[in-house]
């Protein structure tokens, strides 16, 4: 799935002309903290709730505040993993997409991403995750794979992130089609890799905001 897949039309631009009370409106309405800025198909960045709020509200026009994220953007053709990238890197809830001319096309919202990836097979798929922690030297998808494949299971999908507090070492988060993982886990143990965390998907078991927690978890935000 790439980025123009997810442009949330229901999240209107606005222009710098624009009164600062029709940006306070629009946020109320759409229960969002920003809002996209875009001049003559350019987009400019975003207008924070927190700005305002800093000022009053006291200064008349959106062009009297200063934006945020100017560089929060993708491309249309860009992957979704990219677009949730983009909301890290600058600590917004909105990315902006833009055509290859970069002509602004509308915005994408963290929710559309998130609920985009839970629909994956990779996730609707029974199962349980594993994180693991190892040094970046050792990492081996393949020989990893393998020895899940010894014990009977198949990585559905997987993510790669750095240690924040080891920089010689990676966290791997792996979705195996395995409700118990118990023979996995002890495969990998026996072979050296460590397992930080596991979460085991049992659907009729797990309420609405436990999924939430372990989707969360999963995609490292």
């Amino acid at each position: 799935m790439i980025a123009s897949d997810l442009i949330n039309y229901m999240i209107p631009p606005l222009k710098l002309s624009d009164e600062i009370q029709k940006a306070i409106l629009w946020m109320e309405e759409l229960h969002s903290t920003e809002l996209p800025v875009v001049e003559k198909g350019e987009f400019l960045g975003f207008i924070n709730e927190d700005t305002i709020l800093e000022l009053n509200g006291a200064l008349p026009r959106v062009a009297d505040y200063n934006l945020q994220g100017v560089k929060c953007k993708v491309d249309q053709s860009q992957h979704y993993y990219d677009v949730i990238k983009a909301c890290d890197n600058n600590g917004l809830s909105l990315v902006a997409v833009t055509d290859n001319v970069g002509t602004y096309l509308g915005v994408i919202t963290l929710e559309d991403v998130i609920q985009a990836f839970a629909m994956t097979s990779s996730i609707k798929s029974h199962g349980g995750i594993l994180v693991l922690s190892m040094k970046q030297i050792d990492y081996s998808l393949a020989e990893i794979s393998r020895l899940i494949e010894s014990d009977n299971g198949k990585i559905l999908s997987s993510y790669l992130t750095d240690d924040p507090n080891d920089s010689s070492k990676v966290s791997l988060t792996i979705k195996i089609n395995l409700e118990d993982l118990t023979r996995v886990q002890a495969t990998l143990e026996r072979f050296g890799y460590q397992i930080v965390a596991k979460f085991n998907n049992a659907p009729e078991a797990v309420d609405e905001q436990e999924r939430m927690d372990i989707l969360m978890k999963y995609l490292g935000i």
